[in-house]
């Protein structure tokens, strides 16, 4: 059952075993990156008091990213904090400030230390040709073939 109501098939959204409080995410690596090429899964673990409180987000598929926990999938980004949260988002405005982070990194908040630390060092090239690299290895075939079954159930529907 995908519930989704994005308007591009860049971000898809859908519970979990129909739980409303329990859902997952695709998205689509942003254009002219060195993550274009992958279809990144996403976590969100919903509380009772949401949209008052923020959800939970994490990545499930392995990136390289410096406000992104390499090995929890952890994601450093202001709104998911609850004094910068907003019940005004929904999942899918948090999907694109999510793929705005990957566009924008910001290496002053990293998670991941070895990351920020290339970006700080002026290193753009070693950091895209790692995150290249991990997107390649963690978020192309499984991904997008999950993303292509999601997209095909969707049109089914319509």
């Amino acid at each position: 059952m995908a519930l989704n109501n994005a308007k591009d098939t860049d971000i898809l959204l859908q519970p979990v075993n129909d739980n409303l409080f329990h859902w997952q995410g695709l998205i689509k690596g942003p254009p002219e990156t060195s993550f274009e090429k992958g279809w990144f899964k996403l976590d969100f673990q919903i509380d009772q008091n949401y949209p008052i409180n923020p959800p939970k987000a994490k990545f499930i598929t392995r990136i390289f990213h410096p406000n992104i926990h390499f090995e929890t999938g952890e994601i450093c980004l202001d709104i998911l904090k609850p004094q910068h949260w907003s019940p005004a988002w929904t999942l899918e405005s948090l999907c694109r400030a999510i793929v705005n982070l990957l566009v924008n990194p910001n290496a002053d908040s990293p998670l991941n230390c070895d990351c920020g630390n290339q970006i700080r060092a002026g290193d753009m090239l070693a950091y895209r040709t790692m995150a290249y690299m991990y997107t390649v290895e963690f978020a192309c075939e499984e991904s997008k073939e999950e993303a292509e079954m999601i997209l095909m159930q969707r049109k089914l529907q319509e």
